[in-house]
């Protein structure tokens, strides 16, 4: 009889549900009426959010600059008043900043100086420059306090003091360098200038500087005004070279520069150094000697300029490099510098065949073609001057030049000198302009002869030279301080 199968809801093995929940990962199912126990897991540990951590400083952070921005905000508003009200100052100031001066000197210097009021608002606004100066490339944001001579309005804010001294508008002054000294005297004159600071190293080259009038600010170096002055030379120089007439014989730049302080020493009048020019481009063209005066002069006493005095016939005959009494042809050098002036005149001359000239008594020359020409002007030359001899009681031939009194630059060797105090045209400074004649104060000498002759009239016996007397409203100051019209 078959065995009637197992009840699929009948009671299994122990062995087998054993099996079921050891090995297969899973609870085993619970036996039929077994208790099952209702108690819920615990839920697992709660951990706060990293997102939750972020907002929360950040939104610290947004407060914090809030307060901040607050705070700047207000004293922003406060500090605004005080940048733009008027200053404590009640006359206008000059104020120097030296180089390498730090904010608080500089805040120091201008409170002591009555320009400011309240150091501190100044204070942060230098550092705020200071530190912008460091992180930015804009100029308009990277200004910083700089060196110089400042000159403050009465009632001057604080926002102007320090644009003023930001943007470095210093008080300028100017140096004016007569045409025709040498190195030498330029340098000496420079030294004198309490403007200018530092030492010269070396006196520049005869010749390569160009006088004219400078602006500076104070404590400018002496060295870099020099360094300016050959710049300039050597740019007027090339411009005057590429434009001169293409018949003169010289053949450099360094020929024209000599030639032209020749020129430049013989005449003051602008309207005569063409001609004058032509008078020794005639005679290098006839093979003839130069014969000026002033080149005897710059052999006897080299870069110093000044002789004092007269000629005598021993300095006429003895030769020297650049006595062109003695030598062919232009002198190896420059004997002074030359202005642009005189550089044009001598690079583009008057088309003329004189081959003389001589002083008229006006302070301009007459020129000849020739030698009966000449003599004639010559004579009336010596009418001139013993007229002159006759009204003005002649001094000692060999009285020296009075002490204290600067020989005229250019003429020097006429032995014109600066009026006295108290004498007409006392009072202007620096050098007066004197007429520069090619034959006042020369040693005598016989009457001249074809092959002597040049710019020069014969020879008279030494007698004073008339005192220069400059123009009305002529300065030859070389310090003639000019400030800025308005630093605003």
């Amino acid at each position: 009889m078959a065995k009637e199968p197992e009840s699929e809801s009948g009671p299994k093995s122990s062995g087998d549900s054993a099996s079921r929940g050891w090995f297969s990962g899973r609870r085993a199912r619970p036996a039929v009426g077994e208790q099952v126990s209702a108690k819920p897991a615990s839920p697992p540990p709660v951990t706060k959010s990293r997102k939750t951590g972020l907002i929360g400083l950040f939104s610290g952070l947004m407060t914090l600059g809030v307060l901040c921005a607050l705070v700047l905000v207000a004293l922003f508003s406060t500090g605004g008043k005080q940048f733009y009200e008027p200053g404590p100052l009640t006359t206008e100031k000059m104020v120097m900043i030296e180089k390498g001066s730090s904010s608080e000197e500089i805040v120091e210097l201008l409170e002591r100086e009555g320009v400011i009021s309240r150091p501190g608002w100044l204070w942060g606004a230098l550092l705020i420059r200071d530190v912008q100066s460091k992180f930015t490339t804009d100029p308009a944001a990277s200004k910083r306090a700089k060196a110089g001579e400042y000159l403050f309005k009465p009632a001057v804010t604080m926002n102007e003091v320090i644009d003023i001294i930001t943007s470095g508008r210093a008080v300028e002054h100017t140096i004016t360098v007569p045409e025709g000294l040498t190195s030498e005297q330029i340098v000496e004159r420079l030294k004198d200038n309490e403007l200018l600071a530092g030492e010269v190293v070396q006196i520049p080259v005869e010749g390569s500087l160009l006088p004219d009038t400078y602006k500076i600010t104070r404590g400018t170096s002496r060295e870099a005004l020099l360094a300016r002055m050959q710049r300039e030379q050597r740019r007027v120089l090339t411009d005057v070279w590429a434009k001169r007439s293409k018949e003169i014989p010289l053949k450099s730049q360094r020929e024209l520069v000599t030639l032209a302080s020749i020129v430049e020493k013989e005449t003051g009048k602008a309207d005569e150094r063409p001609r004058i020019a032509s008078v020794f481009y005639n005679r290098l063209e006839k093979k003839m000697r130069l014969q000026s005066d002033p080149t005897i002069i710059y052999g006897i006493v080299g870069g110093k300029g000044v002789l004092g005095r007269g000629l005598t016939r021993a300095e006429i005959d003895r030769p020297t490099p650049y006595n062109t009494y003695a030598i062919n042809g232009l002198p190896p050098g420059p004997i002074a510098n030359p202005g642009k002036a005189a550089l044009e005149a001598t690079a583009n001359p008057s088309k003329v065949r004189d081959i003389f000239f001589v002083a008229d008594g006006t302070g301009g020359h007459v020129f000849a073609e020739t030698l009966e020409q000449h003599n004639r002007n010559v004579a009336r030359w010596r009418q001139i001057e013993a007229s002159r001899s006759s009204a003005t009681p002649a001094a000692p031939p060999s009285a020296p030049s009075p002490p204290g009194l600067p020989v005229v630059p250019g003429s020097g060797e006429r032995g014109a000198l600066v009026p006295p105090p108290g004498s007409p045209g006392a009072g202007a400074l620096g050098f007066a302009p004197a007429p520069r004649s090619s034959n006042a104060g020369i040693a005598p000498q016989p009457p001249p002869v074809q092959e002597s002759v040049g710019s020069i009239a014969p020879r008279q016996p030494p007698r004073a030279a008339p005192r220069a007397t400059p123009a009305p409203g002529q300065n030859f100051d070389l310090t003639t301080p000019k400030t800025v019209p308005s630093l605003n």
